[in-house]
């Protein structure tokens, strides 16, 4: 898998759209935007930064580019947890869980489905 790089909130919110409509122009991205909606060339813009990051590549048809995602979200996903992990938790699952508890009021249905993930995913690697 090649290197992924994090991305800005506005990166991350063109990925978002992406990811969900598979590919794009960048009429699409925009009108899937919430309103106060940025410019027509600010959400170019950021497609082009995203090509460059290798987030995303395009098919010309014409005049017109059509977007699409290279990395997956679950590649993604997965880069931000472990980044959040490693810089806020140690990578200690035992400190992530305990944040939850404590500072997200996990309640004991919650802690125990997962203490079953955990479970499983112990038994899985046996």
């Amino acid at each position: 898998m090649k290197q992924i790089k994090e991305l800005t909130r506005a990166e991350e919110q063109v990925m978002r759209i992406l990811w969900q409509l598979n590919e794009a122009i960048v009429k699409d991205v925009l009108e899937q935007m919430p309103e106060p909606k940025p410019a027509y060339n600010t959400v170019s813009t950021v497609i082009r930064v995203l090509e460059t990051k290798g987030f995303i590549d395009h098919k010309a048809y014409g005049n017109s580019y059509v977007y699409f995602p290279t990395v997956s979200e679950e590649n993604y996903k997965k880069f931000a947890f472990d980044k959040i992990m490693n810089n806020y938790f140690s990578n200690s699952y035992q400190s992530l869980v305990s944040f939850l508890v404590t500072e997200k009021n996990l309640s004991i249905n919650e802690l125990e489905e997962i203490t079953k993930l955990a479970q499983k995913l112990k038994n899985n690697q046996k």
